[in-house]
């Protein structure tokens, strides 16, 4: 019957493969073998086409500096090189360049966010002391008088040291974007720079007049208007530094700060405060200093009266960061400490502020002595300031 004999060729069609089904199989197994050898070939294409080119510059070797024109080439012949990355592993996952958090734990803020944030801040606002070879007609000793008389400015209205600070920064940053500025425009630039600090951080602060008649008559009070828009537009409003009395309290603090901190509230010695800020004045006059970030003039002054463990403590830089500026602030501390400050009283200004108050002694006389005592070690490096006939503003005296 027809069941039988389907039962009877059912084995047979179990292990005997028909010629169309060997074709198909054959045809599979050679798509298969094509298949891998393209894979093959691509992933080979792909290691080759990585090493196929180089960059070659365009100038000639003898030619160095800036941004050469470049051609690629095709480099068949070279083989690829592995790089052996395994004697980096201790520099991996850290960031060399960003110095511990020497701030202790905040009720008010993550400390390690708080400490980045001040050193972005000290980058973003740059300075430099080669803004004098943007202006022919300037000399360095005319800074150092003009910063010597706001100073004294500072002293008569009994402005805070930040506010004197903040116009030192205002005024070196403005120089920066000017070309071949007059020395008769100095005076007018310094007590601008120092009426735009005075709004920022006095909260009684003198009247535009009153910085007008501190010039003698040199500028009005529509030329300090002018100018400072012109300064505001070309420091782009940036006027919110860490200066370098900031930093000082923030070192100062962190290192008299006991096992339960008041980090807002001062801790430390009013005495020891206005000693190192009065180096901290000297040597702002030199514009040399500019060579230095904030943060590296304040821990080298600190450093000068206390040890490298407390300025490791307090603001986390080792004495490789340091030791240049240190060395720089030998011949400054040698003079600063032979005139030793004194805390002086102020009206209408508390006991416990009257450290933050800005004062003013014979800066001039002391860094012409620097000088001379840098002359003697190294003859012909630096010369005397001279105080002729720059700027004549009137006695502190008198208002």
């Amino acid at each position: 019957s027809s069941r039988l004999q389907a039962k009877q060729q059912q084995p047979l069609s179990c292990h005997e493969e028909s010629p169309e089904e060997l074709q198909a199989a054959e045809h599979l197994q050679t798509r298969k073998r094509r298949t891998a050898e393209e894979i093959k070939k691509k992933e080979d294409g792909k290691i080759a086409k990585k090493h196929q080119y180089e960059i070659k510059s365009c100038w000639p070797p003898m030619i160095t500096g800036g941004i050469s024109p470049c051609i690629i080439i095709e480099t068949p012949h070279k083989e690829s090189v592995t790089t052996d990355f395994s004697r980096f592993k201790k520099y991996r996952f850290r960031n060399l360049f960003i110095n511990p958090s020497p701030l202790p734990e905040l009720n008010w803020g993550n400390s390690k966010d708080v400490w980045l944030n001040i050193l972005k801040k000290e980058n973003r606002y740059a300075h430099c002391k080669h803004f004098t070879s943007l202006h022919s007609s300037l000399q360095p000793h005319m800074r150092s008088i003009l910063l010597d008389w706001l100073l004294e400015v500072c002293e008569v209205y009994a402005l805070h040291r930040e506010t004197f600070y903040l116009a030192q920064d205002f005024f070196d940053r403005f120089m920066l974007t000017q070309k071949n500025i007059n020395k008769s425009m100095l005076q007018l630039i310094g007590i601008t720079s120092l009426f735009i600090a005075s709004k920022l951080e006095e909260i009684y602060a003198p009247k535009i007049q009153e910085f007008a008649y501190v010039t003698d008559g040199a500028c009005s009070e529509d030329d300090i208007v002018r100018m400072e828009l012109i300064m505001l537009k070309a420091l782009k409003w940036e006027l919110c530094p860490v200066t370098i009395v900031s930093w000082l309290n923030l070192y100062l603090q962190v290192d008299a700060l006991k096992d339960v901190p008041e980090v807002l509230l001062p801790q430390y010695s009013q005495e020891k405060f206005i000693q190192i800020a009065q180096l901290l004045d000297l040597c702002i006059l030199d514009v040399n200093a500019l060579d230095f970030q904030y943060r590296t003039l304040a821990a080298a002054a600190l450093c000068h009266y206390t040890s490298i463990d407390v300025v490791k403590k307090a603001s986390g830089l080792d004495w490789d960061s340091i030791s240049e500026c240190v060395e720089w602030m030998v011949p400054f501390a040698n003079v600063a400490k032979k005139v030793p400050a004194k805390l002086k009283n102020f009206k209408k200004v508390a006991v416990e502020d009257r450290h933050n108050i800005q004062t003013h002694t014979n800066y001039l006389d002391m860094l012409e002595e620097v000088n001379s005592a840098a002359a003697s070690a190294a003859p012909g490096q630096l010369s005397p300031v001279s105080t002729g006939g720059i700027i004549t503003p009137p006695k502190s005296t008198e208002k």
